[in-house]
């Protein structure tokens, strides 16, 4: 949700109107995170002075706005600084008021972009409205920005440096965040900050950098009160001037000299998401949570708190250097292309991303599964007293879809939890356990909180994302990246097949000690060697779930999904795809549950899909089926393309190749995420960018 997005750049001359292009591109590459207005601020043509564009709705709004202007576009400038922001309201409804960039005061001292929620800005308010300043809007992140002011009116000390300053600002904010300041105070300067939001620095020099990675600048040992922890929520606590001394150990900036160690021009892009920067550079730098970023006269300078003694950060966090990747995506992976919308072109991606979570980890002449990233836990694993799965939304599926066949693989109890109910019953957790926490983005709130309970209490902990870089990613002991390739639509598809296989595997890979499960891994795999031609025969099918979604399931007002053993996460993951994008209200039934209340709605009236593809429990579906036909229902039925049973004679099928019972699941979905899609279209929804959702949930 919400997505940041700042340009500099340092000797390499720019004219407004492409500064202004830069940052509504970074802003359009991010929409699908989730928000309701849009903003800008650039440099204006005096000193000091800030343009301000904003605009509630998309970012095509903001861009009439900024080309209906009257500003010189032609102006130039050989070094600046710019920010930009998507806003997802959560501290006042959308509007032009509200939207970021949000300033100190009429002078734009101090001007600042946030993701995420600072939790004690009323007491901040409160304690700053008391001392004279004035609050134009209802959000969170004004606050920050008046409390920046506040520091540098009332701090001498502060005004020597940007960066001591946002350290002084951070540490009285509770809450998640990332961060990006600018100030008129630090012309051509910018301080970004993260802790629970992601954020990323994109490099951009036509030299080679003299390294390839930045020196992390940590507070000096005396500083022992230089922490990113909470603060003291009560006024005296609040705006205390600082105690401590600030030794900083600063070291050359040596990524950003030339070979020849002369500056070179330069550009920076921070921004929210990888999607944002992949049309400008492929280098770029990942921020840890606590780290604040320096960027000033073409160098990039990271610093830290000292957290280390404290025990409460990872490995990676407490590394003296950060480096600079190479982004591994293409610009053609985040465009449309010839679809008319995202979501549509990765349901269509998904006999090549399924193919790619594969690629390099399945050898189908020998019937043998390499997970890189597990080998050398695998033994640890395999020892586990139990499995537990945290997850949140589509991704909890994907656990609860997979789970049977762990427990039959590895005969180790396994478990599934949503990540917030996890948390909120302070789960008892073991050294024993084995934790797996699967996340798309890698940076879902709840599923990091999770991990971290989960790292704190000694249990091994194992990322499935698919995102490099992520937090999941970084602070987990061990994972596998799922490989799907960059997913923009909001609703999940072809992430979560992937997810899918990618659990299959790790079960898989568990197994291969047990000589007697052998022929039964062996028909696994070959199922899946055929996977990626079977899903295309269901994408087939297109054309008549377009028509099913236009005729039978046209004004419904509430839609019944049902399926046993395997199914039961295609039906929840199915009902959640079309709540999501088609505003239909969708249930997933578990069929076993049906006489146990869900009956009672069946009539004539009430539609209902029913999976029945042929597995071991195809029998106790039969009767489900038989249970809701005598009630006058006409179900439609998902069941595979070769069963002649005479009572699917008379009803509406859909009809998919049939597998092996554990991959059924990942060709019954696909005309589930069709229909859904097909019924958002009908309706003329935003398919994409449902309302009131985001991509990424970075917060609680």
């Amino acid at each position: 949700m919400c997505g940041i997005f700042a340009y500099c750049n340092y000797l390499r001359e720019k004219d407004r109107k492409t500064i202004c292009e830069v940052l509504c591109n970074g802003l359009a590459r991010q929409e699908y995170r989730g928000y309701d207005s849009a903003g800008i601020g650039i440099d204006g043509d005096k000193p000091g002075e800030v343009y301000y564009f904003k605009e509630v709705g998309k970012v095509a709004g903001l861009r009439k706005k900024i080309a209906d202007s009257t500003m010189d576009t032609s102006k130039t400038f050989l070094s600046q600084v710019s920010i930009a922001h998507t806003r997802w309201a959560t501290h006042g409804p959308p509007s032009t008021v509200n939207c970021h960039p949000l300033r100190s005061d009429p002078n734009s001292e101090f001007i600042v972009v946030h993701n995420g929620i600072v939790t004690n800005s009323v007491a901040l308010r409160t304690v700053l409205q008391k001392r004279g300043y004035a609050f134009e809007s209802e959000t969170d992140t004004e606050a920050v920005a008046i409390l920046s002011k506040y520091v540098y009116d009332t701090q001498p000390a502060m005004k020597k440096s940007f960066t001591e300053l946002v350290k002084t600002v951070l540490r009285e904010l509770e809450g998640s965040f990332a961060f990006v300041f600018k100030s008129s105070h630090f012309p051509n300067e910018i301080v970004t900050a993260r802790r629970g939001s992601p954020l990323l620095i994109g490099v951009k020099t036509e030299k080679k950098l003299k390294v390839d990675f930045v020196d992390v600048e940590i507070s000096g040992p005396k500083d022992t009160t230089e922490t990113l922890s909470p603060a003291s929520s009560t006024a005296g606590g609040l705006l205390a001037p600082p105690t401590a001394s600030h030794s900083i150990a600063r070291s050359q900036s040596r990524a950003f000299m030339s070979e020849d160690g002369m500056p070179q021009p330069i550009e920076f892009f921070v921004a929210s998401d990888a999607a944002a920067i992949i049309e400008h550079t492929k280098r770029v730098l990942y921020l840890e949570d606590d780290d604040i970023a320096h960027i000033s006269e073409g160098e990039l300078h990271i610093h830290r708190f000292r957290r280390a003694e404290e025990g409460n950060i990872t490995p990676s966090q407490a590394a003296a250097t950060r480096s600079i990747e190479t982004l591994e995506i293409e610009l053609a992976e985040i465009m449309k292309g010839k679809f008319d919308h995202f979501m549509q072109k990765e349901i269509y991606e998904q006999p090549e991303s399924v193919v790619n979570t594969m690629r390099g980890r399945v050898n189908f002449d020998t019937n043998a599964i390499t997970l890189g990233g597990l080998r050398a836990y695998l033994p640890i694993i395999r020892r586990g007293r139990r499995i537990v799965f945290s997850a949140c939304g589509t991704s909890y599926h994907s656990c609860l879809a997979t789970r049977a066949i762990f427990e039959e693989l590895t005969e180790i109890p396994a478990s599934i939890e949503l990540a917030s109910d996890f948390l909120d019953r302070k789960t008892p957790i073991f050294r024993d356990d084995v934790c797996v926490f699967v996340s798309q983005s890698g940076e879902t709130a709840d599923t990091i909180l999770a991990m971290r309970y989960c790292l704190e209490r000694g249990a091994l902990c194992v990322g499935v994302v698919n995102t490099v870089g992520s937090t999941i990613s970084r602070e987990t002991h061990c994972g596998i990246h799922i490989n799907a390739g960059p997913e923009i639509g909001v609703a999940s598809t072809k992430a979560y097949t992937s997810q899918y296989i990618a659990l299959l595997m790790m079960a898989l890979q568990l197994s291969e000690d047990r000589i007697s499960l052998t022929p039964r891994r062996n028909q696994i795999i070959q199922g899946l060697l055929a996977l990626p031609a079977q899903i295309k025969k269901v994408l087939d099918l297109d054309k008549s779930l377009q028509e099913l979604a236009n005729t039978s399931l046209s004004n419904q007002r509430s839609l019944l999904i049902m399926g046993r053993g395997y199914q039961h996460a295609t039906c929840l993951e199915g009902a959640l795809k079309i709540k999501e994008i088609s505003y239909l209200h969708s249930e997933g039934i578990l069929a076993g549950e049906l006489k146990h209340g869900p009956l009672a709605l069946i009539d004539e009236n009430m539609p209902v899909i029913i999976v029945m593809t042929r597995d071991s429990l195809f029998a106790k579906v039969e009767s489900a089926f038989a249970q809701i036909t005598a009630r006058k229902a006409a179900p439609v039925v998902i069941c595979n393309d070769d069963d002649d049973s005479k009572f699917l004679k008379h009803v509406k099928t859909i009809r998919v190749p049939k597998t092996i019972d554990c991959l059924q699941g990942l060709l019954n979905i696909i005309p589930l995420q069709l229909l859904s899609y097909h019924l958002a279209v009908k309706n003329g929804f935003d398919v994409d960018f449902p309302r009131n959702l985001a991509k990424s949930v970075t917060t609680e």
